[in-house]
């Protein structure tokens, strides 16, 4: 048929989905890296992601599901694009595409999972720097981490770092541990009070020596944002 398409008379670039995981763990702000056991970079440490499977997945979503299930044994508790990175340079195979999501996860959930395989860890933001990292990797961590601590000051997100219940505590900890500043308590727990995605629980626990109340997410909220930023 005259002006019949040929998608072989293209060359097509690489095209993946790349994952950053972040949790909050020991204080400290971490990502999931898995070691790459295959050329290129084999045995340098990288994003979970990989080819779409144009068979099994439905969409990139479900492609950045699949392959964050595959190294933690679980969804993620949040996932959004970041962006695109793309380029000729990007990887030795050739010019290469990857589309991008952050994602955040309780360390509590993934932690059966990743204690006991030798290819993912939980590694520390600050260490990237002495890390054999694969690709454009550092590049694509640090854009992640620029958003998540931006978001971190005038949305609820960081919430999906903490475990099913918590306290004021454990939260203001993982906002202050995520954006590197201290924030006012009386702040967050008027965004607590206004943003109507939490309820209060019949347990409390010790914290500082008095009870502190536990809190948990209302079922199917959604995730608010404030106008201003959260008081450090």
């Amino acid at each position: 048929m005259t002006g019949a398409y040929n998608i072989n008379q293209f060359k097509n670039p690489l095209f993946t989905v790349d994952s950053v995981l972040f949790t909050v763990k020991d204080s400290s702000l971490k990502v999931l890296m898995v070691k790459r056991a295959s050329a290129p970079f084999a045995g340098r440490w990288g994003l979970p992601g990989g080819f779409v499977d144009v068979d099994s997945d439905d969409s990139t979503d479900m492609t950045a599901l699949r392959k964050l299930k595959e190294k933690t044994n679980v969804a993620p508790q949040y996932l959004e694009q970041l962006q695109t990175f793309s380029g000729l340079n990007r990887d030795p195979r050739g010019f290469s595409v990857t589309l991008v999501y952050f994602a955040l996860i309780a360390e509590q959930r993934a932690a059966p999972h990743i204690e006991t395989v030798e290819d993912a860890q939980w590694i520390e933001i600050n260490a990237l720097d002495t890390l054999p990292v694969a690709f454009d990797h550092k590049a694509i961590i640090k854009q992640a981490t620029s958003r998540l601590q931006q978001k971190a000051l005038y949305s609820m997100l960081p919430i999906y770092c903490l475990p099913d219940y918590f306290t004021v505590s454990q939260l203001k900890s993982v906002i202050e541990t995520i954006i590197g500043k201290t924030i006012q308590r009386k702040s967050l727990i008027r965004r607590i009070e206004a943003s109507e995605m939490f309820e209060t629980t019949d347990e409390k626990v010790k914290s500082g020596g008095r009870l502190a109340q536990l809190y948990r997410v209302k079922p199917g909220v959604d995730i608010v944002h404030f106008e201003r930023n959260l008081s450090v």
